[in-house]
């Protein structure tokens, strides 16, 4: 990144920061989990954004699967009283927000839910941007493939986030999934494919990656059969942005 650019996002960053007030209840900040390594560093660096943008603010960590410490866990070592907010680092309304979330904090009242970051406009800037970078033409076709969940909601915030991504790009935009929804990732590519091919054009099948960061599902679009898989959406700071948003949001309905 050049001077300008840098110079341009720190400011950015600088302008977000706010302080917390006293006695603001605490934010769990609470993931999906993951076993890679790199996942793991990307997530806890967006902890560490909330913390950076809101100087003051407790920000705990939590996890519905795979890593600890547990969101139930987390939520039964609050101390008796203490006002805190989940808000999950997850990209659509699934199982986990439905049923997870809900019943690790159901035996404390003053622990409240967030909705969880997407869909949002900010992501599909983000996924935009990285789709740009990596060579997105006109021509070429664009398959965002979400992490997929078993209820509707999910499916439907992902057809939110590509309708937002579709505002912005002339490509055709369609959505698939890596697990329990339809399409699944490799049959959305052959689709979109057969789909440009039918109209006569000759361009590529883009995979934009909605998913947080690498690991498990994004290592699996690499075997899909498209012609690029752009960057998952970390590193970039949007997500802390959003996640205070959210914060913020529950607390003023709470008001």
């Amino acid at each position: 990144m050049d001077g300008f650019f840098l110079g341009a996002a720190l400011n950015r960053c600088w302008l977000n920061v706010t302080l917390a007030p006293m006695n603001s209840p605490v934010l769990i900040a609470c993931a999906h989990g993951t076993r890679n390594a790199e996942g793991q560093a990307a997530i806890r660096q967006v902890m560490a954004d909330i913390e950076a943008l809101r100087p003051g603010l407790q920000v705990l960590e939590a996890y519905v699967d795979v890593q600890e410490p547990e969101l139930s866990g987390v939520v039964e070592g609050l101390p008796e009283g203490t006002d805190a907010v989940v808000v999950p680092l997850l990209l659509s309304t699934g199982f986990h927000i439905k049923v997870d979330v809900p019943k690790a904090i159901k035996s404390r009242n003053e622990v409240v839910a967030a909705r969880p970051l997407g869909p949002d406009p900010r992501l599909a800037e983000l996924l935009a941007t990285h789709l740009r970078a990596a060579g997105l033409t006109e021509n070429d076709g664009v398959l965002l493939a979400a992490a997929g969940s078993s209820l509707p909601d999910g499916s439907v915030d992902s057809e939110e986030q590509a309708r937002l991504l579709a505002e912005l790009l002339p490509n055709k935009v369609r959505v698939a999934y890596g697990a329990s929804a339809q399409p699944t990732v490799p049959d959305g590519v052959a689709s979109l494919r057969a789909e440009l091919a039918a109209e006569g054009r000759t361009g590529r099948v883009f995979i934009s990656s909605y998913l947080l960061a690498t690991g498990y599902f994004h290592d699996q679009l690499a075997k899909a059969g498209a012609d690029i898989v752009s960057a998952p959406l970390l590193p970039s700071t949007v997500l802390a942005e959003i996640a205070l948003e959210r914060y913020d949001s529950v607390l003023e309905r709470l008001s």
